[in-house]
């Protein structure tokens, strides 16, 4: 018997250091962590010990005995990453607690702006060095970013996270200052004349577009707007998406796309078990959609899904995968990456689902996800002013792989469409900005020119990664801005929490601290409880 990881795997991992015989890759520092779509267990090696399973956030391991039959594949997508790359041990260390801070420092004090993954991992690492005061700032008056407001409703257990940073924040070495908007409510000046350094982990809020005539029009939206509106995201809560007609077209097939498909295509009753906004759920309860065509520039080897995500479409209730065989018959360039001996197992195995869906038959009655390969959008058409129909043109594929269009069109008639062409980080008022890359500048989390001053998360390295990704990339700033406060770098600030505490209460009167947010979470569970759902969001305590 052996354990296994599967498709809500987070790349948190903090099961590496867990497992006794480390047989869990990619590790952190290994070449391929930053990439990886997961993380997988040596079957061979495994010792059936279970302490992998019994830390991992977001409940991803499971023993091959008891897996759910939705779950069998993956016992092969484990044992074969590692029939790709056999374990190495030679470089196994035992795992070793961060280095307590000098006592005669003082304390260290630091404010992290925004409270998702990136920036709850960094107060986390921080106060595990002892003698750390960390200030966390929202915008929102809810915590956890796109934890809360990103992963779909249908993977709760994606944001089991939540749990461990709720644990680790129950001392007062930490405090959140929720519904306080950091450049308007408080400066960063003033941030820093309250904090030895100040971390910025506020992510890529914005969107990439299409770059097409009729992008405008009514009934064409970014797909992160629909994301936070089925989340509810309290500046999106009063969108309005047309549901009217019996198609919606996503351009775009990363796993974002694949969960705006799923939300439109599920049976109602199945999202009223989740904690989907009920302005949403009322409205998809009423959706005339059946059809959700997913469209790629270039061809399922080069898709941008995962392979477990696209894996799990395939158990949706009621609903059908539709893939074109014809799309399916790979170009030269192609087929040598995925024949190649160092292809990646999950790559295969990407290309082998696709074949697979091209093979089903479809139910009659049933809703679908149409996936599109080899085509980009050149014109979204309208009438009235709302869109009514999108314009592809077909693309090849170059020995480079990038996709060239062809002189081949086709036109979709579509009442919905949403793009999810990628996430974009926004400037920071007072902070450099790399436009090109749309981050702050930075080397190692410290960000160019301005001491004291560290970013981390997508802000840091670009929207790419899931929740865990952020675990190592946080570490290498919070041990950046540790060196800097033990090498004398950072300097003292004038004031500390009392006075914080009495410049908020002064400027943000409404302020939600941990307290008020733990009445808050306490009532949306219980509202939950009241109807079989995790939580409903927005209610308030009496």
């Amino acid at each position: 018997m052996t354990f296994v990881i599967t498709q809500r795997c987070c790349n948190d991992s903090s099961c590496v250091p867990e497992c006794p015989v480390d047989c869990i890759r990619p590790r952190p520092d290994d070449p391929d962590y930053s990439s990886t779509e997961m993380l997988y267990i040596d079957p061979d090696t495994c010792i059936d010990c279970g302490a992998c399973a019994e830390v991992c956030p977001v409940d991803a391991i499971y023993s091959d005995f008891d897996l759910p039959t939705a779950l069998e594949r993956f016992v092969d997508v484990n044992r074969s990453y590692f029939e790709l790359n056999p374990l190495d041990n030679s470089r196994l260390l035992p795992p070793s607690a961060p280095k307590r801070l000098p006592a005669e420092l003082g304390t260290l004090r630091v404010a992290v702006v925004g409270s998702g993954p990136a920036g709850s991992y960094a107060a986390e690492q921080l106060i595990r060095h002892g003698n750390v005061e960390v200030e966390i700032f929202d915008r929102l008056p809810t915590p956890w970013g796109l934890i809360r407001n990103g992963v779909a409703p249908d993977h709760p257990e994606t944001k089991g996270v939540v749990d461990r940073f709720t644990s680790a924040f129950k001392s007062d070495a930490v405090r959140m200052h929720l519904g306080v908007d950091v450049g308007t409510d408080i400066t960063l000046d003033e941030l820093r004349e309250h904090h030895h350094a100040v971390v910025y982990a506020v992510g890529a809020p914005g969107d990439r577009r299409l770059g097409v005539p009729g992008e405008d029009l009514d009934g064409s939206h970014s797909a992160t707007e629909f994301v936070a509106w089925y989340n509810g995201h309290p500046d999106h809560a009063d969108r309005v998406f047309d549901l009217s007609g019996d198609r919606a077209v996503i351009f775009g097939n990363g796993n974002v796309a694949l969960d705006v498909a799923r939300v439109l295509v599920l049976d109602s009753d199945e999202l009223a078990k989740t904690d989907i906004a009920d302005h949403a759920l009322k409205a998809l309860r009423d959706s005339s959609i059946r059809e959700v065509v997913v469209v790629g520039r270039r061809g399922p080897v080069q898709a941008a899904y995962s392979t477990p995500e696209f894996l799990a479409l395939g158990h949706l209730p009621g609903v059908d995968i539709v893939v074109d065989e014809a799309e399916l018959d790979l170009d030269a360039a192609s087929s040598a990456v995925v024949d190649s001996p160092d292809a990646h197992p999950a790559l295969r195995l990407k290309v082998d689902l696709a074949r697979e869906y091209a093979a089903r038959p479809v139910t009659p009655g049933n809703r679908r996800i149409v996936f599109r390969y080899l085509a980009s959008p050149t014109e979204l058409r309208g009438d009235g002013g709302r869109v009514t129909a999108v314009e592809l043109v077909h693309n090849t594929l170059g020995d480079d792989l990038a996709a060239n269009p062809t002189d081949r069109t086709e036109t979709l008639s579509a009442s919905l469409v949403l793009r999810s062409v990628g996430y974009r980080g926004k400037p920071v008022d007072g902070l450099p900005f790399d436009e090109a890359r749309a981050i702050l500048p930075n080397d190692r989390g410290r960000v160019e020119g301005v001491e004291g001053v560290y970013t981390t998360g997508w802000i840091k390295r670009g929207p790419r990664g899931v929740i865990g990704t952020n675990r190592a990339d946080s570490q290498e700033t919070v041990d950046a801005l540790i060196e800097d406060f033990e090498g004398g770098r950072l300097a003292a600030p004038a004031g500390g929490r009392a006075a914080l505490a009495a410049l908020l209460a002064d400027r943000v009167p409404g302020l939600v601290d941990k307290a008020r947010w733990s009445e808050v979470d306490k009532a949306e569970k219980a509202a939950g409880k009241a109807a079989g759902r995790p939580r409903v969001k927005g209610v308030l305590p009496e």
